[in-house]
C-alpha cells in the first residue's frame, strides 16, 4: 500500500485486506459517499466486516495470535480486536444482508468507527503510509495483494 514495504510482513497480503476494511470503516465521509451511494468497485459494510475477519478469523480468536505474521506488536492486535469485536456485534445485530444505512443508524456504529479508525490509524502509521487519504477500492487492493 503506497508506502509499504510489501514483503515488511509475513503475512502482508492479509495485513493488506485488514488495513483496507479498517480503512473503509473508520471514514464516514467514504460511507455516505461511496457505501450509501451505492459507488461500485467499494463492497458494502458486510465486505469490509468480512475482510476483516476473514483470513484472520478475528470472530474466533485474538488477533494477537498473529503478532509477528499481520500485526506489528501487541497495541496493534488490540486496536484491531476492540475495532473487529464492535462491528461484529453489529452486523450479529442488524443482519448480515442489511442495508448500510442498519449499520449507519445503529447506536453502536459511532464507537465502532472510532475503534476501527484508532486500529487503521495504527497501522497506516506504522506502515510509513497517509492515514487520511481516501480507501482504495477493492480491484486495486486486488492488484496489490497479487503484486510482489
Amino acid at each position: 500500500m503506497g508506502g509499504m514495504p510489501l514483503t515488511d510482513m509475513p503475512w502482508w497480503r492479509w495485513r493488506t485486506n485488514v488495513r483496507s476494511a479498517l480503512h473503509m470503516l473508520s471514514d464516514p465521509v467514504f460511507h455516505h459517499e461511496c457505501w450509501l451511494a451505492g459507488r461500485e468497485g467499494y463492497g458494502d459494510v458486510t465486505d469490509a466486516v468480512y475482510r476483516l475477519v476473514e483470513d484472520t478469523w478475528l470472530d474466533n480468536w485474538s488477533a494477537e495470535k498473529y503478532v509477528g505474521t499481520i500485526f506489528r506488536d501487541s497495541a496493534e492486535a488490540a486496536a484491531v480486536d476492540a475495532a473487529a469485536l464492535r462491528v461484529l456485534r453489529i452486523m450479529h445485530q442488524v443482519g448480515a444482508d442489511a442495508p448500510v444505512s442498519a449499520y449507519l443508524e445503529h447506536h453502536g456504529w459511532p464507537e465502532a468507527v472510532h475503534a476501527a479508525r484508532e486500529a487503521h490509524v495504527m497501522l497506516a502509521t506504522n506502515d510509513a503510509e497517509d492515514p487520511d487519504i481516501p480507501p482504495r477500492s477493492l480491484d486495486v487492493i486486488r492488484i496489490m495483494t497479487r503484486a510482489a
